[in-house]
């Protein structure tokens, strides 16, 4: 008898150092973000700084994407749990029943322009009449900023011509007249200024302050089965976010580590990006609003879409003191 109850005493003794961690969770949180997209340097500083695994979290970057609507795919194919991404792809995936996913938090809002050739004796919008502009694709938040700028400085979309290029063609692209302007996300703007190609006429904030750009979700399925592994990502998320505005010159060594930019060009566009985990409702309803008139997306109810769409619980219950 004396024998099983030592054995019992050792396992009750033993049990505090052998009882589950923050490894034995589950799998690693897989992770994605995008390709040199400047707009996911939280990500990287989360990253760079160990703050994922401060929070006692695995992470596993499962994939680094060159455009939205491929990260979207692989949330789609069960892939990923979860990403940084434009807000752009996300929502269009999400309304068109591709992929269920929750945006948690806001990424950055900002960070676009709108680029001419340096030498263009351009100086307003109006001044690319009859003129040829790149957006980076349909439905994007800057095919939107540059409708919302023609109508703001009353410029008829008829008496310009728009195309879609990818963002690292459109440099090239003004230098060789093959376009007279483009509309790109940083660090493309910054890249064709620092090239001494390209010069901004207008940035994103001129046309819409504070619009929304990239977000953090989290896969639909991964939120319901491991909700407080997604809250202990948001906040690193928020750690790292505040990281940036208190350590710039840091900031932009982690860009350019993860970017494999030159400095001189990531300080540049990280000015023109607003760091921010404040999640914007308003302005995502206006965007799909946007999306609905033009029929990219088919909602039903642009309110309830929102709601389902954005979650603000998590991130106030992180914020608040």
């Amino acid at each position: 008898m004396k024998q099983w109850v030592w054995i019992l005493f050792a396992v009750v003794l033993l049990s505090p150092l052998t009882g589950p961690g923050p490894a034995d969770a589950g799998p690693p949180i897989r992770i994605a973000y995008l390709q040199s997209d400047i707009h996911q340097l939280a990500c990287w500083v989360a990253l760079d700084q160990g703050y994922y695994q401060a929070a006692g979290l695995d992470v596993e970057v499962a994939g680094i994407f060159k455009a939205g609507p491929e990260e979207m795919s692989a949330f789609a194919a069960g892939e990923l749990d979860m990403g940084y991404v434009g807000e752009a792809p996300a929502t269009t995936a999400v309304a068109n029943g591709v992929a269920r996913v929750t945006v948690l938090a806001q990424v950055n809002t900002e960070g676009s322009a709108i680029m001419v050739r340096k030498d263009a004796p351009v100086k307003t919008l109006k001044d690319l009449v009859n003129k040829r502009i790149a957006i980076p694709g349909h439905s994007t938040v800057q095919d939107f900023l540059l409708r919302k700028a023609l109508t703001k400085f009353k410029v008829p979309q008829s008496q310009v011509q728009i195309t879609v290029l990818k963002p690292p063609e459109m440099i090239g692209a003004l230098s060789g007249r093959q376009i007279n302007a483009f509309i790109a996300w940083e660090p493309y703007p910054a890249k064709a200024q620092i090239a001494g190609i390209g010069k901004v006429l207008l940035t994103s904030a001129q046309i819409w302050r504070n619009h929304p750009c990239c977000v953090l979700v989290a896969d639909n399925r991964f939120l319901k089965e491991r909700p407080q592994e997604a809250r202990s990502l948001v906040k690193a998320h928020v750690r790292a976010t505040d990281y940036i505005d208190t350590h710039p010159e840091d900031a932009v060594r982690i860009g350019v580590k993860y970017t494999g930019m030159d400095t001189e060009t990531v300080r540049l566009a990280i000015k023109n990006v607003n760091y921010t985990y404040q999640l914007s409702v308003e302005g995502e309803t206006e965007y799909v609003n946007f999306l609905t008139r033009l029929k990219y997306i088919r909602v039903p109810d642009v309110t309830a879409f929102v709601d389902r769409f954005i979650d603000q619980a998590i991130l106030a219950e992180i914020l608040s003191p």
